[in-house]
């Protein structure tokens, strides 16, 4: 297991701006309003592979199952020698410092979601260990036609307070499925709506959480993808994690969308594989 990083001085640095936190930063920071604060009525769900429906955990039973579309598991999807490798690959290059104690490597365009603009900039493809696991993704029918053109190695940490805080992935430019293959460890994918569901009676936030095993791949797509927001929560980071996140080209990107040409060309660019992180 890797250790925090650790600078010239001996003090252990971060990444975390703004309301970001990690252990590291809390020590001088402290922690945010929204740490500190008394958590509101929360109902809390497990969701079930086999069935595809949201399990309640909650001792009243309210609510007590509800189907749960959009969340694709795939367990062993890489064996421990390929886990090992990809490991091994990824840790011969810097690892950059991010928020939330995470760090990454960064393999697509320079992208400014909110002027919607994009640029080149270095990227020169996916990385070539990715190739036959992109071909393996392909014969899966969910995943048919599965294109990425960026690819996002996270890595997490306890003693760094690892975590990543709920989200919607952006949709101008990724597309319909976000894989993410976990490796090193298991942990939970908290998927959280803070409007309820009040056609099932349920007010106040709602999570479900996705068990994901070591070497898995998961896919979100549809509501999953779209409506809820996705989470790692810190305490569900037991040992040093690493994952690697897909993203494929939304509709304005793709033939006949209006920016097919760039999308064309940052596909040829991902998909030769000789990729180094940008």
């Amino acid at each position: 297991m890797m250790a925090p990083d650790i600078n010239n001085d001996g003090v252990s640095t971060c990444g975390c701006k703004g309301i970001r936190r990690c252990i590291i930063c809390e020590k001088f920071k402290g922690k945010t309003q929204t740490e500190t604060r008394e958590p509101e009525k929360m109902h809390h769900f497990l969701y079930d592979a086999e069935t595809k429906l949201a399990v309640c955990k909650d001792g009243d039973g309210k609510g007590a199952s509800f189907p749960f579309p959009g969340v694709f598991l795939w367990e062993n999807f890489i064996s421990e020698e390929e886990e090992k490798e990809l490991i091994g690959f990824m840790d011969q290059d810097v690892w950059n410092l991010s928020q939330s104690g995470r760090r990454k490597q960064d393999y697509g365009p320079k992208v400014n979601f909110k002027k919607k603009k994009l640029r080149l900039a270095n990227f020169n493809g996916l990385p070539g260990l990715s190739q036959k696991l992109v071909l393996r993704m392909q014969q899966e029918p969910n995943l048919q036609g599965f294109q990425p053109v960026e690819q996002c190695n996270l890595d997490y940490h306890p003693q760094r307070g690892s975590a990543i805080d709920p989200h919607l992935d952006d949709s101008w430019l990724w597309g319909e499925r976000l894989v993410t293959v976990n490796m090193l460890s298991e942990t939970v994918l908290t998927m959280s709506l803070e409007e309820g569901l009040p056609e099932r009676g349920l007010v106040g936030n709602i999570r479900v959480a996705v068990r994901l095993p070591r070497r898995c791949l998961v896919a979100l797509y549809g509501e999953a993808r779209h409506r809820w927001k996705h989470a790692i929560h810190r305490e569900d980071i037991q040992e040093r994690r690493v994952c690697s996140t897909y993203r494929e080209l939304s509709a304005e990107f793709l033939p006949a969308g209006r920016q097919a040409e760039l999308g064309a060309k940052l596909l040829d660019i991902a998909l030769t594989f000789r990729g180094t992180p940008v």
